[in-house]
C-alpha cells in the first residue's frame, strides 16, 4: 500500500522523509486541533517521549545481535537524551511544570506484539522504535506547519526534529534488516497493520501518541 501524507506543500526535505514513511494508515482528523489547543500537555509528553527514546535505544543493546550496534545506538541515545533537555528548557521557560507520562494505547499496542527470543524480540523491538520514529517524524512536521503563524519558536524547535527522527526511523529498520531481512521485512508488514489498527483509537488526552 502507498505511504499516506497530507498535501500541503512542504520544503523538499520534509517531502523526502514523508515519502520514506510506509504507514497505512493516518491520525484520527482530530489529533491536531486536540494537541494545538493543549501545547503545555503535549511539551509535557513530548518530554517524557524523549526520555523514553532514549532508554529504548540503550535497551537494544542487550541483544546479542544488536552487539555490533552500540556505537550507533549509543548516539542514538545520546540524541534523544540532547532533544529531552531541549523540551525541558522550552517547559523552564514558559513556566509550564515537567508532570507525570500519560500512557500512550498506541505504544502500548505496538509493545504488546514483542515475540520473546533473542533474535525475533530484537527485530519486533527495533521495528516498533522505527514505527514510534517514524510517527514523531510525521507528527513534528504538521506541527511546525500549523505552528509557523501561532508559535514561532515551537514551530522552528519541531521542524527542526524532523530529520533526525527520519534518521532515528530509517536506522532502526536498517538494524533489524541487517539481522534477517526477509523475517524484519514480514515483520514490518504485521506491525504496519497493526499500527493502521491502532492509530485509529483516538485518545482523550492531548498527547504526541
Amino acid at each position: 500500500m502507498h505511504p499516506w501524507s497530507p498535501t500541503s506543500q512542504r520544503s523538499v526535505g520534509q517531502t523526502f522523509w514523508l515519502g520514506m514513511l510506509l504507514f497505512r494508515a493516518k491520525p484520527p482528523e482530530t489529533w491536531l486541533g486536540k494537541v494545538l489547543s493543549d501545547l503545555p500537555s503535549v511539551l509535557v509528553d513530548h518530554a517524557h517521549l524523549e526520555r523514553k527514546a532514549a532508554t529504548s535505544a540503550l535497551s537494544l543493546e542487550k541483544y546479542r545481535d544488536l552487539f555490533e550496534q552500540v556505537d550507533a545506538l549509543n548516539a542514538i541515545a545520546i540524541e534523544e537524551l540532547q532533544h529531552f533537555t531541549l523540551v525541558l528548557g522550552i517547559l523552564r521557560r514558559r513556566g509550564i511544570p515537567f508532570g507525570p507520562p500519560t500512557p500512550s494505547p498506541w505504544i502500548r499496542g505496538l509493545m504488546r506484539g514483542i515475540r520473546s527470543g533473542q533474535r525475533h524480540q530484537a527485530i519486533d523491538h527495533l521495528i516498533c522504535a522505527a514505527l514510534i520514529e517514524g510517527r514523531s517524524c510525521e507528527k513534528f512536521q504538521w506541527l511546525a506547519e500549523a505552528l509557523r503563524n501561532r508559535d514561532a519558536e515551537l514551530a522552528e524547535f519541531y521542524g527542526g526534529l524532523v530529520e533526525s527522527e527520519g534518521n532515528h526511523y530509517a536506522s532502526y529498520l536498517i538494524m533489524a534488516r541487517h539481522i534477517d531481512e526477509k523475517e524484519a521485512d514480514r515483520r514490518l508488514d504485521y506491525y504496519l497493520d497493526l499500527d493502521a489498527k491502532l492509530i485509529g483509537e483516538d485518545h482523550p488526552a492531548a498527547i504526541l501518541h
